[in-house]
């Protein structure tokens, strides 16, 4: 009965390890993945830096303004100036639909009625 103990409990720590050795790996693997992702994200921040670098360059005011002088014959855009500009407060907002009624109040003046 002992011998059977023994064994049990080598074929467990043998089990045991080799789960371990398992999760080992794929811990390793898993960590691998997270610094390629992260390798990648750093890749992707610093492109995304460039475009808005170049989308800044390409929006400067006085280029903006000299293009649509250079094709004002064929688009027929005007110069920006800072009058053509309103505020918010100018902007008419829709208002919001009102829910439906669901349980109506009776009044007064509606018992009143004949």
């Amino acid at each position: 009965m002992r011998s059977l103990l023994f064994v049990l409990t080598a074929l467990s720590v043998m089990g045991l390890a080799v789960w371990a050795y398992r999760e080992n790996y794929r811990t390793q693997a898993a960590l691998s993945e997270v610094e390629d992702l992260q390798r990648e994200i750093a890749g992707l921040r610093d492109s995304l830096g460039v475009l808005r670098a170049e989308w800044a360059y390409l929006n400067r005011p006085e280029r903006l303004r000299e293009l649509a002088a250079i094709n004002y014959d064929r688009l027929g855009l005007m110069p920006l100036m800072p009058e053509q500009f309103g505020s918010v407060s100018a902007v008419a907002y829709p208002m919001p639909d009102l829910p439906p009624i669901t349980d109506p109040v009776e009044t007064i003046a509606e018992e009143t009625r004949p």
